[in-house]
């Protein structure tokens, strides 16, 4: 088992970091020489989101600037009561780049509740029919919200992944039930953890994805600080040994994961 650890040369192979935000000020300081180093890092591929049409456009600006790096568009939904009124014809010319692989980071959030829950909806319910005018996948954010949220999938039917997911097995299931992947991040290093760890555990390996959200949701030993693709070796250490696998494993089939659903 071959684990990344800062500053050693000792590190894991072939990572896909399915969802960054690569476009976040707290990575004003150095990302342009962090994003250089990252490929002698072990890190293979990048999906970096959007998180309104600006944040989207910087994305988009990122991936054609490193060649590993690609964008997700979309309107998350703390930004949904500010998208303005071409928000969805803005998007859709962006979503036709041909380094944007997906529509997101789009959804429901109930727990901050930035914007009105019926705005938030129809919001989410637009962006879903797009993707499917479109053919694309969608990334999901769900925080609090997994009834509406399976509702609209449901509804829809889109290809895609609900990410950083929090919800219990039996919620999990039902989502998988529909075709959707499950993407995890460091939540399942955390030490209350307990309802990630057993999706980590049960999800069909052919459906996991990994991920940072990076700079947010630092694995441990890092947690509180900054995150970064490199940290997926330690969410991706915890997951296999869950389930008895070996880690470098468990990376290699999870980007395979990721270029089938995003078409890479």
């Amino acid at each position: 088992m071959r684990l990344y650890i800062l500053g050693s040369d000792a590190m894991c192979q072939n990572i896909f970091d399915t969802h960054a935000h690569y476009t976040d000020k707290r990575f004003a300081p150095d990302r342009d020489a962090l994003l250089r180093a990252l490929p002698g890092r072990g890190v293979a591929r990048v999906l970096t989101c959007g998180s309104n049409l600006p944040d989207s456009r910087a994305a988009l600006t990122l991936a054609k600037e490193h060649a590993y790096i690609y964008a997700a568009c979309g309107v998350h939904p703390h930004e949904a009561a500010r998208a303005g009124d071409q928000w969805l014809d803005d998007l859709r010319a962006l979503l036709q780049d041909e380094k944007c692989i997906a529509l997101g980071e789009i959804g429901l959030d109930y727990h901050y509740d930035f914007s009105p829950r019926e705005t938030q909806h129809e919001c989410f319910a637009r962006q879903l029919e797009l993707a499917r005018e479109m053919g694309m996948p969608v990334i999901v954010h769900d925080r609090e919200a997994h009834e509406d949220t399976l509702t609209l999938l449901k509804e829809y039917r889109p290809v895609g992944v609900v990410h950083c997911f929090s919800g219990s097995w039996e919620f999990a299931r039902e989502v998988l039930a529909l075709g959707v992947y499950i993407g995890l991040g460091g939540v399942v290093t955390f030490k209350n953890a307990k309802k990630p760890l057993e999706v980590a555990a049960n999800v069909p390996i052919d459906r996991l994805l990994l991920e940072t959200d990076a700079p947010y949701m630092a694995p441990e030993p890092f947690r509180g600080r900054r995150c970064d693709s490199t940290h997926i070796a330690y969410t991706a250490e915890k997951i296999a040994g869950l389930r008895e696998m070996d880690t470098q494993e468990l990376i290699d089939i999870c980007h395979e994961n990721g270029r089938r659903l995003f078409g890479i």
